[in-house]
């Protein structure tokens, strides 16, 4: 029964100095998606899941990480910060600030955003303060809208779908018409970018047209293991099929973002923070 203890409490230590040291770094991921569909190359910087997260004073090691990489433009895939009435996002929005002051940023907006949005009564305005700063400062907010980039052949989309299709254990259904209603129709003839910041609806963005689809929400899982991967989802789903990294479905791509922070349960188990770098290459 002593070793026991003493072995389980090791293992306790253990869990307790990773997540130490993985809720505090962040790791560099590349991918790289080949089309026809693109006019010209380019590298994008995907961010998500900040959560107010900052990595040294006003996110110093995070900017310099990203102006090491010159990307020709930043994408944000939702949730840079909590939606906790308590919570203090003025660093997120000097950060994403900061970005579009160097980049063009464009906003895809998460559940966080969104429910301080819905919700007023109880965030008062959190919402409205932090996308005016980060607007004026020269992001653009993609609140199921679309953006065309010519240079690229790209149409780039911001899909924001409501909070049922967030809610722990159920997953509703969602079907191609529900984003051609908040999107329209994508153009088959354009390489169709998609912000969406909840992966588990992958296939349905696929059906839709997306060529490739940017997403976050997961963490990573949390916790991950070999073989394994990600331990858990928002969903509270045990080894989540869509945890990080790279998908595809009838030719089309999404990359998912592990994030950078926590929320409510500030855990990150062999899982660092993760700056994902989009190499865009013309077949």
């Amino acid at each position: 029964m002593t070793t026991f203890l003493i072995v389980a409490a090791a293992f306790a230590l253990l869990m307790i100095l990773v997540t130490a040291v993985d809720c505090n770094r962040f790791v560099i991921r590349e991918y790289t998606c080949i089309s026809d569909k693109l006019g010209r190359e380019g590298k994008f910087i995907l961010l998500s899941d900040l959560h107010n997260k900052s990595f040294g004073e006003k996110n110093i090691r995070l900017l310099r990480a990203i102006d090491e990489q010159k990307p020709d433009a930043v994408l944000i895939a939702g949730d840079m910060y909590t939606s906790s009435s308590s919570a203090d996002n003025a660093g997120a929005a000097g950060f994403v600030s900061c970005l579009a002051g160097k980049y063009p940023v464009y906003y895809g907006m998460g559940n966080h955003e969104h429910k301080t949005r819905l919700y007023p009564e109880d965030f008062g305005s959190m919402y409205e303060d932090y996308m005016r700063r980060v607007e004026k400062a020269g992001t653009r907010l993609l609140i199921n809208q679309r953006v065309s980039l010519p240079v690229y052949n790209i149409e780039l989309f911001g899909l924001e779908i409501d909070q049922t299709y967030y809610q722990k254990l159920a997953k509703p259904s969602m079907e191609k018409s529900y984003l051609d209603k908040l999107l329209g129709k994508a153009d088959p003839g354009r390489f169709n970018l998609l912000i969406a910041h909840n992966p588990d609806y992958f296939e349905t963005y696929a059906d839709w047209g997306a060529d490739l689809t940017v997403s976050g929400h997961v963490h990573g899982g949390l916790m991950r293991l070999p073989v394994f991967g990600g331990v858990i989802s928002p969903r509270l789903r045990l080894f989540p099929r869509y945890d990080g990294g790279r998908f595809e479905r009838d030719k089309k791509v999404m990359i998912l973002g592990r994030g950078l922070g926590s929320h409510t349960l500030p855990i990150r188990i062999f899982n660092p923070g993760e700056l994902v770098v989009i190499h865009l290459k013309k077949r």
